[in-house]
């Protein structure tokens, strides 16, 4: 019945049958792909709720503000396939991108990071596949955040399947900045591109100050 409707739908668009089925078929498959990574999403975040309200009730504080996710977009797994030279497929997709599916995880104080980081890393069915840390080696425009990519194991109806996730881990103040920042880059129409990037380098840098001085003084008042 599925394949019935989808050749139908493509019948509209004046696609050959065999070409339609072909199609149908590739969006059926791709369909699947982000289900599977939607669901590595669900069982990333479900650790990090249940590692958060334990902090909550042994240590009395959150050390997890916001946990945000998102799953890439054909468009962009197509255009990075191909800025890297991999053959743009489903199947190319899944054993050459470590990003597909992302979560982002704010926390209060750098210290929080690397404790979560720390956590999620030591339990015995995650596998750490790679560490960015861009805070303690920031980028040259001043960003700054804890990059993992990780495999996690999700249990479908017939088989077990490892998917791998980019947990990226920042502070508020860092994470406001980037925020900004990857605004600015994808904007076309502004004209003073390097006074910009200067101010935000300027901004990063008493960010980093500041998200600092915050945890020392967290320190001193008993809050870590």
């Amino acid at each position: 019945m599925e394949k019935e409707l989808n050749k139908a739908v493509l019948a509209q668009v004046n696609i050959p049958e065999d070409t339609a089925e072909i199609f149908a078929e590739t969006a059926h498959r791709f369909e699947e792909l982000m289900m599977m990574y939607q669901c590595a999403i669900q069982e990333v975040t479900t650790k990090l709720e249940v590692l958060n309200h334990e902090m909550s009730v042994r240590n009395n504080r959150n050390p997890i503000e916001t946990i945000k996710y998102r799953i890439k977009k054909p468009k962009s797994i197509a255009e990075k396939l191909s800025r890297y030279g991999h053959k743009v497929s489903i199947e190319s997709a899944f054993e050459n991108l470590n990003d597909v599916a992302g979560v982002r995880v704010i926390c209060s104080f750098i210290e929080d990071i690397y404790t979560i980081s720390d956590m999620l890393t030591r339990q015995d069915d995650i596998r750490l596949v790679q560490i960015k840390d861009y805070i303690k080696n920031p980028k040259p425009n001043g960003y700054r955040s804890y990059h993992m990519i990780i495999e996690i194991p999700v249990f479908f109806s017939d088989h077990k399947q490892y998917m791998r996730v980019e947990v990226q881990i920042r502070t508020m103040a860092m994470d406001f900045w980037a925020s900004l920042e990857h605004r600015v880059r994808y904007k076309n129409d502004i004209s003073n591109t390097s006074e910009i990037s200067e101010r935000l380098k300027k901004c990063a840098d008493i960010i980093a100050a500041t998200d600092t001085e915050m945890q020392n003084i967290a320190e001193e008042i008993n809050v870590l």
